[in-house]
């Protein structure tokens, strides 16, 4: 597996993301909150991570939901996956909705989400008059069947 170095600062007390098995394609990121923090159903709510990241250019670090959380809770994150830019120097923040039943109670420590290291290819855009024909053509949504 390919690894490379990404500097973080954190805030006191916060846990660097942290890989839970050696097959893990995420790394956890937990919340960094002073008080618990209820998302109500269907509400949406920025939570603070504590973390802060120098990602080298040519990479992102996408954050993306946690299986266990949209499944059990209907927690996911709303603009997933969301993405951190290589000049971004901000805190990283996990814009949370809660898709479930019941309302939810986001305490400090808890995992909130997960942070994958990827690989940036930047496109180079050309205006052409024509594109080239395909057997599905203009076909949109559902196009190729249902099933």
């Amino acid at each position: 597996m390919n690894k490379i170095e990404i500097k973080v600062v954190a805030k006191e007390g916060v846990s660097i993301p942290c890989y839970k098995t050696a097959g893990a394609a995420g790394a956890d990121v937990c919340a960094c909150v002073d008080s618990p923090v209820v998302i109500k159903k269907g509400e949406r709510k920025l939570i603070p991570t504590g973390l802060f990241f120098e990602i080298p250019e040519g990479y992102e670090i996408q954050l993306r939901p946690r299986s266990g959380l949209a499944l059990k809770n209907g927690i996911t994150v709303l603009n997933t996956p969301g993405t951190i830019d290589s000049d971004y120097r901000g805190e990283l923040m996990a814009l949370l909705i809660n898709l479930g039943d019941e309302d939810f109670t986001v305490s400090n420590g808890d995992r909130i989400a997960q942070i994958i290291v990827a690989p940036v290819t930047l496109g180079d855009f050309k205006v052409v008059d024509k594109l080239s024909d395909t057997e599905r053509g203009a076909g949109g949504y559902g196009s190729t069947g249902t099933k």
